[in-house]
């Protein structure tokens, strides 16, 4: 429970800070001009994203339309059966991730990224996200496969070209080794506790940016 016991202390002595970095605001995104065809994969297909506290990750990706289960979660380090504890250490190497699953008939992987890079984290953000701090809240993609890989570096690269951030993007792209879900209390988080200043200040804007600016792909449940 660190996060609940430090890192929402700091938030309360900071909320006007806060509040101007809970979205990073970049503008509309373009689409991805390489995607997986949806003939190409058979439903359902899973996709790994970290972007700081999982909690806002995982409720933007519960609201997209086609994703049936978003799970949080830990990957990209070594450490077997990691605890949250040890993951909050930031010695285990792994990321605080959302492991996401999807229907590609209703929603390709290409759109999983834009929603990705459009609302639920800032790319620019190196070993951090808002409040957050180490290397367990780094921007990054864990692909499943050579084409999540291939999509994925083509749209950086698409979104690096196109100049869409103010800062550069920092995003691992990386293969998934191992996904290791987080505890059952950090599972649905943002639902459970939408009153909490932390999820108010930093993931309920997300979820607003997604309804107001991707509404196609916004999902009311």
């Amino acid at each position: 429970m660190l996060r609940t016991a430090l890192n929402r202390l700091t938030l309360l002595i900071s909320l006007p800070f806060l509040a101007t970095v809970a979205v990073c605001g970049a503008a509309p995104l373009p689409a991805p001009v390489a995607d997986i065809p949806a003939a190409a994969a058979k439903a359902p297909q899973t996709a790994v994203f970290a972007g700081g506290c999982f909690w806002g990750v995982e409720a933007v990706f519960r609201h997209v339309k086609g994703v049936s289960r978003a799970v949080s979660g830990y990957a990209g380090g070594a450490a077997k059966n990691p605890t949250y504890e040890q993951v909050s250490d930031g010695a285990t190497g792994h990321a605080e991730s959302v492991e996401v699953t999807y229907d590609p008939a209703q929603v390709s992987y290409g759109q999983l990224l834009k929603v990705f890079f459009q609302v639920a984290h800032d790319p620019t953000q190196l070993n951090r996200q808002g409040p957050d701090r180490g290397t367990q809240y780094r921007s990054a993609i864990f692909y499943v496969n050579d084409e999540q890989k291939r999509v994925a570096e083509a749209y950086v690269a698409q979104l690096t070209a196109a100049k869409a951030f103010h800062g550069t993007i920092v995003t691992q792209i990386a293969p998934l080794s191992t996904f290791w879900p987080a505890e059952g209390y950090h599972q649905n988080y943002l639902a459970l506790h939408p009153t909490q200043p932390y999820i108010v200040y930093n993931d309920l804007p997300k979820l607003e940016a997604l309804r107001a600016e991707l509404p196609t792909l916004y999902a009311a449940r």
